[in-house]
């Protein structure tokens, strides 16, 4: 299963203990994949509500038996879908009865009813990529209102969520792996949590090692480069003036250099005698480099 999918199916088996937080979350499914219908005759009020994924069916089957204490008004019909792939199957609940008018009317503003709408609303239609690839947590919305209402409870939680327009639906999304680990926490998905940061915490080393490992690389390459001008330089003053020309201390220098070509300019300045530091050796070189230039000009 993917992670999403396996993030719905802890999501699935979270049931929370305050009807108002049931009623929260069942708003948020309704909202998103529910229909609502009003017989003229009883007024009694008909909620329909479609999904492909078993987890969301269960949890809303169980949500509206804990919040209205029912158990014969509520339907679920399955269709099934066959391809040369693989069966898709469709899950169909009906749940009637006037108390259902509470489900319409439920509060969404103390903070724990916000969670449960936001996993309410991630539940019917929401999905997210594997963490180890890239990080991307959006909700799907059939209505500009519906998603504007969605980034509002996101964002009372700080975690800049945002709106694009997609066909003719709007997602709200986020696209940061901090941002996406706060929502896992609002909706109190912590096994699904702990996995995504198992994978920053990997991705993380490999990133660090790699700017080292390239760090690195890019130090060698750039002493090795340095190193063949320098030898270069001092080939070029010995084959037209000779080493002969230069100052003592120059000359000292450039013999090492010769000598010992893959050395470092601190090691090579411990082969002098007397001793001098890595600037030393390095102003001796350039020095040596300015004057080759010179006799090229």
């Amino acid at each position: 299963m993917s992670f999403s999918g396996n993030t719905k199916a802890e999501l699935s088996r979270h049931i929370v203990k305050a009807r108002h937080c049931q009623l929260a979350e069942l708003a948020a499914v309704t909202e998103m994949c529910g229909r609502w219908k009003r017989r003229e005759k009883t007024g009694e009020l008909l909620l329909r509500i479609h999904t492909e994924n078993i987890s969301v069916a269960r949890k809303v089957f169980t949500l509206l038996k804990k919040a209205f204490n029912i158990d014969r008004e509520i339907d679920i019909r399955i269709s099934v879908r066959r391809n040369a792939q693989r069966d898709t199957y469709s899950y169909l609940i009906y749940a009637k009865g006037k108390s259902l008018q509470a489900v319409k009317n439920a509060s969404v503003q103390a903070v724990c009813c916000k969670r449960a709408y936001i996993r309410g609303a991630f539940l019917a239609a929401g999905s997210m990529s594997d963490p180890g690839k890239s990080y991307h947590f959006e909700i799907v919305c059939d209505t500009e209102d519906a998603a504007r209402f969605l980034r509002t409870l996101l964002n009372s939680f700080g975690v800049g969520a945002k709106i694009v327009e997609r066909k003719k639906n709007f997602v709200v999304y986020l696209k940061e792996g901090d941002q996406i680990v706060d929502v896992l926490n609002i909706m109190e998905a912590h096994v699904a949590l702990m996995e995504l940061e198992n994978v920053r915490i990997l991705k993380e080393m490999r990133n660090s090692v790699n700017r080292k490992v390239n760090c690195e690389t890019a130090n060698i390459n750039k002493t090795v480069s340095a190193a063949v001008k320098q030898i270069e330089d001092i080939a070029y003053i010995r084959d037209t003036v000779g080493l002969n020309k230069l100052p003592e201390a120059l000359r000292d220098v450039a013999l090492l250099r010769l000598e010992y070509p893959e050395a470092a300019l601190k090691e090579l300045g411990t082969l002098l005698e007397p001793q001098i530091g890595k600037s030393g050796v390095n102003h001796r070189l350039r020095k040596i480099s300015e004057i080759a230039d010179k006799l090229r000009g």
